[in-house]
């Protein structure tokens, strides 16, 4: 699993960085592109922190960055279709995998945290 998912938090970085190149030249869609490109590859570097993390309490603080990332690249990513920027359909996939990839760390958090009591 966790192999996989390094996988998948990378792969959802390269996504974003490419969704980023379908921005129009414009001050707020720059703006955005270096905001989600920022968040979105933290979440990849971030993930790949927690994997080698040397105690519980380390995990617990590494994966909540990582919780705070992806729900940041989130907003970014609803934030280009609140302002027209971009289709939805262009998004979907990334809309989706952003939701998905928040599920599954806010659940390893808690399981975390309940283990570490």
């Amino acid at each position: 699993m966790k192999e996989k998912l390094k996988l998948r938090t990378k792969m959802f970085a390269h996504n974003c960085v490419k969704i980023t190149e379908k921005l129009p030249n414009t001050y707020l869609a720059n703006h955005i592109k270096n905001q989600l490109i920022r968040c979105s590859t933290s979440v990849a570097a971030n993930y790949r922190a927690t994997c080698i993390a040397q105690s519980k309490a380390s995990f617990i603080a590494k994966i909540s960055i990582v919780i705070e990332e992806v729900d940041e690249s989130n907003f970014w990513l609803e934030f280009s279709l609140d302002e027209k920027l971009i289709q939805k359909e262009k998004m979907k996939f990334l809309l989706k995998e952003s939701i998905e990839l928040t599920a599954i760390f806010i659940a390893s958090r808690k399981t975390a945290s309940k283990n570490n009591k």
